[in-house]
């Protein structure tokens, strides 16, 4: 038996595959399947069974691809509803594949068709856990998702999610290995551990939901501090249980290369968003007006779901040279099929062919330290969390995912500094900015961390993070 976990960082996500004999299943795979298909062929197996452990809010899962290209069939929990032929497995049902079994255990409340999968092994031993957004290390799975699918509330789908941990999972043995679907860095949780393994023993000793005195106290802590899901997450599940197109037809549609010429025109004609991938080290020089700046060596694909929304929106891409494929493969993961095409020649084909450029101001954190006085306005757009941990004083909290709203707040005619933790979401909020006509800004090159190393500014008391979640 082989257990592999195929972790995407980008997307804080585990898929696994499992071998036994000649026969292989694969739990939560991602949008592009080819990894997989390799990996049959080298292993010489024969995909059996797609196990989902739920309609996926966060990204597209590749089972519809994957099945067609393989023949073997979906699985999904009790209660699931695709649209598409799938097996809906019965509570407790056991499928098996070469020597060793995977039992069903349904486990309702982050959505209702949530489902945990328990290994056997060739031994008959329970094993491990493949448990989807029901448990995560350090947390369990937001209970707020599924409220509009089924009627009920957070504190409803709370309570049912506390009843199938305490029913299902608790009572397993502590040497059972837990395989989550996600760790630190999704938004399906709050909490979670920087680790994507751990022993189950582990976990009722240190994860706080499982710790809870009862009901009612697991209901209330699993809901303190829970922000508003990313609004793209609707169109993602809606994605997973109706169907998409094949990521072949998604690529060829986008590796279309549109020459400097006719770039402006093609996007004023197709209405598309100019989205410019590169590093915010390179995009501040020169970038196309009013295009927006989210980089491709970062949480790329999260923030398009988070700032662009709607996944049907008509996308063209300022690109490094060779990097158009993945791109497109890391757009289609969050469902934004809809790319039109990108820049023949990257932003230096713009650059050369003598079209307008813009530029946004960006100095050190030390030119900051010279430049800042008590006057002086400073937009911080980190998560909340990472504010009330520590901040300079007197600066404004407006967290990047909130940027839509508070945009309409800010007033061009005053001055202020812009920055993040690193430089990455504060780049990205000063492209939006610009974008509105709001230009009268300097961002901060390096963020929080490099305006700390100067010591120059002052600053909270430092609070745990993890206490302000």
């Amino acid at each position: 038996m082989k257990v592999e976990q195929i972790y995407t960082g980008c997307l804080a996500q585990g898929a696994y595959y499992i071998v036994s004999e000649n026969e292989a299943v694969i739990i939560d795979p991602l949008r592009e399947v080819k990894p997989y298909l390799d990996r049959l062929e080298k292993d010489n197996v024969t995909l059996k069974y797609i196990f989902e452990t739920h309609f996926h809010a966060d990204f597209v899962s590749g089972h519809l691809d994957l099945s067609k290209k393989t023949g073997a069939p979906i699985v999904y929990g009790p209660t699931a509803q695709p649209d598409f032929k799938a097996i809906i497995a019965e509570d407790y049902q056991v499928f098996e594949i070469g020597k060793i079994k995977i039992k069903v255990l349904h486990t309702p409340g982050h959505t209702m068709e949530s489902t945990t999968y328990l290994l056997i092994d060739e031994n008959g031993v329970e094993t491990a856990i493949f448990t989807g957004d029901t448990l995560f290390l350090g947390d369990v799975g937001r209970p707020d998702l599924a409220q509009k699918a089924t009627n009920l509330t957070q504190e409803d789908l709370a309570g049912i999610l506390y009843e199938s941990l305490h029913a299902k999972i608790l009572p397993l043995d502590d040497s059972i290995t837990v395989y989550p679907a996600h760790g630190a860095g999704s938004a399906c949780g709050k909490n979670m551990q920087k680790e994507t393994v751990d022993l189950l023993g582990n976990q009722k000793r240190t994860n706080y939901a499982l710790n809870q005195p009862d009901k009612e106290s697991f209901i209330r802590e699993v809901l303190d501090g829970l922000t508003a899901p990313p609004k793209y997450f609707g169109m993602n599940v809606a994605l997973n249980k109706g169907g998409y197109e094949s990521l072949e037809t998604v690529m060829n549609k986008g590796l279309n290369q549109v020459a400097a010429e006719d770039f402006e025109s093609y996007a004023e004609d197709t209405g598309a968003l100019i989205l410019d991938t590169r590093s915010p080290a390179e995009f501040h020089k020169g970038f196309i007006p009013n295009s927006v700046n989210i980089g491709l060596k970062g949480d790329f694909a999260p923030w398009v779901g988070t700032l662009i929304v709607d996944v049907k929106h008509p996308l063209l891409l300022i690109v490094d040279e060779g990097a158009e494929e993945e791109a497109i493969t890391r757009l289609s993961r969050v469902g934004f099929d809809n790319v039109l095409g990108y820049l023949k020649g990257g932003f230096e084909a713009w650059k050369n062919s003598n079209k307008e450029i813009d530029e946004i101001k960006r100095i050190s954190p030390l030119e900051f330290a010279e430049q800042f006085n008590e006057n002086s306005k400073v937009i911080d757009v980190r998560k909340i969390s990472e504010y009330t941990a520590e901040h300079i004083e007197n600066a404004y909290n407006k967290p990047l995912d909130l940027i839509s709203d508070w945009i309409q707040t800010i007033e061009d005619s005053e001055h202020f500094f812009l920055h993040c933790a690193g430089g990455y979401r504060s780049m990205i909020a000063a492209s939006i900015l610009n974008s509105h006509g709001i230009r009268n800004f300097t961002e901060i090159e390096g963020g929080f961390n490099g305006i700390k190393k100067t010591e120059k500014f002052p600053t909270s008391n430092f609070v745990c993070q993890s206490k302000t979640l």
